[in-house]
């Protein structure tokens, strides 16, 4: 089995003035290559920071955590940005798009980091505006655009290196219900045309929308579901009723 990312009883605490917060406790994940997997709990159950993990954004205390076949646990700064350049695709519900660039200039950024120039780039960079709906916005700037445009600058611009994985951190939290909705549908094709994606939210309807639900509570894992396993319960429950 290929698999995408691996985290084996990972620990995370932070030390604050008033003391050590775990934020982590002890997290084992397995997200094989083409998963689409939801992370849900409330608010401080460790999600973003299991995120930040994943995004190589920060390091664990204990435990060991390998992207593709590569254990990035001890990972120096260097090689930490180098594996987010290169084998890790953002998706933030703020957009994080930078105003001055137009739509093909936001979506190149994480080329250009890369210092990759040329026609080669530039065509993969229009090819993916267009695969987004926004073949005819090449030139406009997020200033000019809805917030569901710019998210789907977002999204092209997360695929732009053919990353490992797509992180999403609540892609849906600023977008009205039926935007919210053309995005889903836009991360569903992508994850059935075999993209791994993993999405931080805490709406259940977008949960619903994935292949499998991890929940979180209290720094470790709650639950760990695929959807159909869940669908089966529920159904076993109405027939013993």
């Amino acid at each position: 089995m290929r698999w995408a990312a691996r985290i084996h009883r990972v620990t995370k605490e932070y030390v604050l003035d008033g003391g050590t917060v775990r934020a982590l406790r002890g997290v084992d994940l397995e997200v094989p290559a083409g998963d689409y997997v939801a992370v849900m709990g409330a608010s401080g159950s460790g999600k973003s920071t299991l995120l930040n993990l994943l995004g190589c954004l920060d390091r664990p205390t204990s435990g060991t955590i390998l992207l593709g076949e590569e254990d990035v646990t001890s990972a120096d700064d260097d090689r930490l940005s180098e594996i987010r350049a290169s084998h890790i695709g953002f998706i933030f519900q703020s957009y994080n798009l930078i105003p001055q660039l137009t739509v093909l200039e936001n979506i190149e950024v994480p080329l250009i980091y890369q210092g990759h120039y040329g026609a080669k780039y530039r065509k993969r960079c229009h090819e993916l505006a267009g695969m987004v709906g926004l073949g005819d916005r090449l030139n406009h700037r997020p200033t000019q655009l809805s917030g569901g445009q710019q998210q789907r600058v977002a999204i092209a611009r997360s695929l732009v290196n053919d990353p490992l994985f797509v992180l999403a951190d609540e892609p849906t939290g600023n977008l009205d219900s039926a935007t919210s909705d053309e995005i889903l549908n836009l991360l569903e094709s992508l994850n059935r045309d075999g993209k791994t994606i993993i999405m931080v939210t805490h709406e259940p309807d977008v949960g619903a929308r994935t292949r499998r639900i991890v929940r979180l509570m209290d720094g470790a894992v709650q639950s760990d579901q695929r959807l159909g396993e869940m669908k089966d319960e529920g159904s076993k429950m109405k027939d013993e009723r």
